[in-house]
């Protein structure tokens, strides 16, 4: 069955803001409003034109649980658009650009704003099972002989804080963080601590260069209650070297692990949206599209192994389109840990896990200059709703900015999952 084309028109995102042991300036909605806003403005159609509004977050707050909705009204789409959300742990953002999709090529939807947020500085904190159980006993005493009954039997140990962002960074079927699933790429593939870091280090370097060259021209800054600024990603350093960047410690498997806090993604606040359109609305409202979403695909992996999602998901992508590694002009593969990137990058190249786990032969190597050219999450932070949509977003700016054509956006899932888009650029003129 031939599907019409879904073509981006345009996308936003906002900076990236380093989570830093306190809840950051912005809630969700927020970051997402204060974005959204900025791409509708330049459009030559209202909000109410919108069909949907779909947005992908892993750890919406309590009281925005289904933040699309939040996000929907508070940018003045009107009641009659629905918004709603999507969560598939660090792919939500590229989830909600699938489901953008798909609602536009069964001919539901012609006009669809979709992405994703997270504030993940806002990530709660949490009591212990034991202290929840305290406090219902609590609540249950009545008498003062009661209350104090139950008094007594309150320990100091009941009151430490569970932090809601390590569970939800700790794998529940087999206990492992996602660090930790990262060093098993790391001996399966023998990375070294020096490979890690070094990788690392260019991830700063490349976006320090892109900004210097204007290359982030999708952040739309944003402004707090004080009225400060916020006008740029702020966790890239000028300072992260391999010598430097060697001195720190292991993290998740310590003392012996290779990964560590400068060799992983920054934990961050940010939101990324997109406009995706029919061919009807292109010609409709006299869109000028940026791009194309060519295809797409999900995979599923040992969640042991989940960094090497990327792999699952964008294998097949080139087998339905008979493409080599390197016939795709730019490659965006999430960093979450530089292990996970080059994990991806060595199993492509290995015979055997090829064998094993694609059953087909090798796929060779995957030229590093194709490979996220202007930095990666190491660098710019990765706040799990968003990623998935700003990988999609700056792919297609990056191959415009090169005047190339074709590329792929792929991402790593906790629980054993990857995902991946196949990328077009257009020329300012809509044609299919």
């Amino acid at each position: 069955m031939a599907f019409e084309p879904v073509y981006i028109v345009d996308g936003a995102r906002s900076p990236f803001l380093k989570a830093r042991n306190a809840p950051g300036p912005f809630s969700a909605s927020d970051l997402a409003v204060q974005t959204g806003r900025e791409l509708l403005l330049r459009q030559s159609f209202n909000p109410t034109d919108l069909d949907e509004v779909i947005i992908g977050c892993a750890a919406p707050s309590p009281d925005e649980t289904n933040i699309g909705r939040v996000i929907s009204l508070r940018l003045g789409c009107g009641h009659k658009v629905p918004g709603w959300t999507v969560m598939r742990n660090c792919a939500s953002g590229m989830q909600a650009l699938d489901s953008g999709v798909m609602s536009i090529q069964t001919g539901r939807s012609n006009l669809v704003l979709a992405g994703g947020v997270d504030a993940l500085s806002r990530a709660p904190i949490l009591f212990t099972d034991e202290m929840v159980s305290w406090l219902a006993a609590w609540g249950k005493s009545r008498s003062l002989g009661q209350k104090l009954a139950t008094l007594k039997t309150l320990r100091p140990r009941y009151l430490a804080p569970v932090i809601g962002l390590l569970k939800g960074l700790t794998d529940p079927v087999i206990g492992l963080s996602m660090g930790q699933t990262a060093e098993n790429l790391a001996h399966r593939f023998k990375l070294s601590r020096q490979d890690m870091d070094s990788y690392a280090a260019q991830s700063h370097l490349r976006a320090l260069a892109a900004r210097h060259a204007g290359a982030f021209h999708e952040i739309a800054p944003l402004t707090d209650q004080k009225g400060s600024l916020y006008a740029e990603d702020d966790g890239i350093r000028e300072d992260s070297t391999p010598a430097k960047l060697s001195t720190l410690k292991p993290v998740f498997d310590k003392p012996w692990g290779n990964v560590t806090a400068g060799n992983s993604s920054q934990v961050t606040d940010g939101a990324a949206l997109l406009l995706l359109a029919s061919q009807s609305a292109v010609d409709r409202y006299q869109l000028k599209p940026l791009g194309r979403i060519t295809d797409a695909q999900w995979a599923g992996l040992d969640p042991a192994t989940m960094g090497l999602g990327p792999v699952h998901a964008a294998t097949p992508i080139l087998e339905r389109h008979q493409l080599g590694l390197n016939d795709l002009d730019l490659w965006e593969i999430n960093e979450a840990f530089a292990a996970q990137v080059l994990g991806c990058v060595a199993a492509w190249n290995d015979d055997a896990w090829c064998q094993e786990h694609l059953g087909r032969d090798a796929l060779g190597g995957l030229d590093p200059d194709r490979l996220n050219v202007d930095g990666g999450a190491i660098a710019l932070g990765h706040p799990v709703g968003a990623s998935g949509a700003r990988i999609v977003l700056h792919l297609l700016n990056a191959l415009r900015a090169r005047q190339l054509k074709r590329g792929i956006a792929t991402i790593c899932i906790g629980g054993g999952q990857g995902g991946a888009m196949l990328i077009e650029t257009c020329d300012d003129k809509a044609s299919s």
